[in-house]
């Protein structure tokens, strides 16, 4: 059984939610956030992503850095933009992007459960990527953002999604607004939310979709402050870290795709002849209809690239591994290896990650001015992610993009 509890949530004042929300500190690099950020000083990204108010070109895991962001933290709540919550509560957050909404809730799970398996990982992490995030919740004392987790769905949680978001809801809205993408944010909070924890106590097992990195850092920091005050007895608040908890059924997922800056020497032609060995070629549309199926730009012109039976058969993509079938895995061992020789996504310069609602006007502008080649795949289903989490398997990295995606500085787990 996994675990949920209510927490005391700072959060920003209801007038002050629009300025403060932001987007997570992963999806946007510096100068970015600085655009994003200018002229607006209470935005959350002055402290998950604080080198934006210190020099150009600093080292993003210099020590003023974390301790920028601390004292951003630190004024927020001074000025009185940022309050705790009076009690511990659970939350309700709905995303509504376009026609398409999806609601979750958000509370706090257990390190434990993270430790022991219960919550489910489908991603390597990073070293460096870890110890960032365990620096920065140590120098705010706090988790800055939820963790994003999927479970299958249970007709009890959904009803109760719907009674505390009803037109009747019980429940209290907090946050109502629209941010400048387009996407709209509303919260309702659950005091105390006993029966909320209680469907949630026939829930088997949770799976990170969104923040392997955040999950880690949460475990590690409550080893190391375990280190530094002796023996913790379960119940600080550095023993949980805060979710945002999407039915299985209410999750999109986007593809993410890739760019290659080069063609492992060879030219245009060359490069094709040397696909055709393992995919039929056609020109088609940007992106797959199936899956099974890979979109290329290549000198400005779009193709689809279907592998051959004999392919697929020869590297084991029929079999019943979960992790083999992906579409990725299928991509890995029969083109970007053997054609590109890129063995290793991860550390290889040469190739970058493209998602988002955007990725296919920004992978044509890269092949248009950089030259090199971009893919475009179906996207990873649901069903897929749940069945290499509970294999223990691994997906090849950047395999998912999930959107809409929450904003930052709503809802914050100070331990």
């Amino acid at each position: 059984m996994a675990t949920v509890k209510p927490f005391r949530a700072l959060r920003p004042l209801p007038e002050k939610a629009r300025e403060v929300a932001s987007v997570p500190y992963d999806v946007v690099d510096s100068n970015g956030a600085r655009r994003l950020a200018h002229g607006n000083p209470l935005s959350f990204l002055h402290v998950i992503r604080p080198e934006i108010d210190l020099p150009v070109g600093i080292d993003l895991y210099d020590e003023r850095v974390y301790r920028r962001g601390a004292e951003n933290l630190q004024s927020l709540v001074r000025k009185g933009v940022l309050l705790d919550e009076e009690s511990p509560c659970v939350y309700l957050y709905r995303i509504i992007e376009g026609e398409r909404e999806q609601t979750g809730i958000a509370a706090c799970c257990a390190v434990d459960d993270y430790d022991g398996g219960i919550i489910k990982k489908h991603e390597h992490t990073r070293k460096e990527k870890e110890d960032d995030r365990v620096r920065n919740m140590l120098a705010l004392s706090a988790h800055a953002g939820p963790v994003l987790m999927t479970f299958r769905t249970t007709e009890s949680i959904n009803a109760l999604i719907e009674k505390y978001t009803g037109s009747s809801s019980p429940a209290q809205q907090l946050y109502g607004f629209t941010a400048n993408d387009g996407v709209r944010h509303r919260i309702w909070r659950v005091e105390g939310g006993e029966q909320i924890i209680d469907a949630f106590k026939a829930v088997a097992a949770f799976y990170i979709a969104d923040g392997h990195h955040r999950a880690a850092g949460a475990s590690r920091v409550r080893r190391e402050l375990a280190q530094q005050r002796g023996i913790i007895s379960g119940e600080e608040e550095c023993n949980f870290f805060p979710s945002l908890l999407f039915p299985s059924d209410q999750l999109r997922i986007l593809p993410y795709n890739r760019y290659v800056t080069e063609l492992n020497g060879l030219d245009s032609s060359a490069f094709i002849k040397a696909l055709e060995k393992s995919f039929a070629i056609t020109e088609g549309e940007p992106e797959p209809s199936f899956k099974g199926e890979f979109g290329m730009c290549l000198e400005s012109t779009w193709y689809l690239l279907k592998p051959k039976e004999e392919e697929l058969q020869r590297i084991g993509a029929d079999a019943e591994d979960p992790v083999l079938s992906l579409d990725l895995t299928i991509f890995q061992k029969i083109l970007l290896e053997p054609v590109l020789g890129i063995t290793d996504q991860r550390s290889d310069q040469r190739i970058e990650f493209v998602g988002g609602v955007d990725s296919i006007e920004s992978l044509e502008r890269r092949v248009a001015e950089r030259g090199g080649v971009a893919f475009t795949f179906h996207p990873v289903s649901v069903d897929e992610l749940l069945a290499v989490a509970d294999a223990g398997s691994i997906m090849p990295p950047k395999s998912t993009w999930f959107s809409p995606k929450p904003r930052s500085g709503l809802l914050i787990h100070r331990f």
